[in-house]
């Protein structure tokens, strides 16, 4: 009940976002980097304040995928193109780094970014996968006692996904870009594997 056609098409997604951070030893206001504004992306961003994290950051080289994880709660985002990630992330934590950090790309300039924001001791979960392999700055990973968890699709997060959407502490309505019949789907996936801009999550009816 409270979960429309169009949101519950949502629910694998959110689901997989709820489990990445699941995967995270999280304690209330923890700092929290998030690189990739993505779909996954921009969902782990809400799971992590309906948890009770504090500062969030986003980090993405679009600048309209930043501005929309601002709006659904990220404190900070910022583009690597355009400014040095882990210098503003020390300066937003006193010099110490983010408690924790979810990699949502999967390839080597984002994990190299999710390590080197994250602080001595705290942990990384690795949600993306757009590569089947990537480079690991190892040696940080190993002197600074970073734990690296995978996290592959969800483990029953489902009931929760639903939940946070029907209390609406997770804003799915402004993740969907467009409602389009069944029949226009071979259009809509063109404009999604080109991606066109401004296009996040498109829902077909059947």
């Amino acid at each position: 009940d409270g979960v429309g056609f169009e949101q519950a098409a949502m629910v694998e997604a959110l689901s997989i976002a709820a489990h990445g951070v699941h995967r995270l030893p999280l304690r209330l206001d923890d700092s929290v980097l998030v690189v990739g504004a993505g779909i996954i992306g921009l969902l782990v961003v809400q799971v992590l304040k309906a948890a009770g994290c504090g500062l969030v950051v986003a980090v993405d080289v679009a600048a309209e995928r930043l501005e929309l994880a601002r709006k659904l709660g990220a404190d900070v985002g910022l583009d690597p193109t355009r400014e040095d990630v882990t210098q503003r992330l020390l300066e937003l934590t006193e010099g110490r780094g983010a408690d924790a950090a979810v990699e949502a790309v999967g390839n080597t300039p984002a994990v190299r970014t999710a390590v080197a924001g994250v602080r001595k001791g705290g942990t990384l979960a690795l949600i993306g996968n757009v590569s089947p392999s990537v480079e690991l700055p190892l040696q940080s990973v190993v002197t600074r006692e970073i734990s690296v968890n995978g996290s592959c699709a969800s483990r029953g997060e489902y009931p929760a996904a639903l939940d946070l959407i029907a209390r609406k502490r997770v804003d799915v309505d402004s993740l969907i870009s467009a409602v389009a019949p069944l029949g226009e789907g071979a259009d809509w996936f063109r404009r999604l594997y080109d991606k066109e801009k401004g296009l996040v999550k498109v829902v077909l009816r059947p």
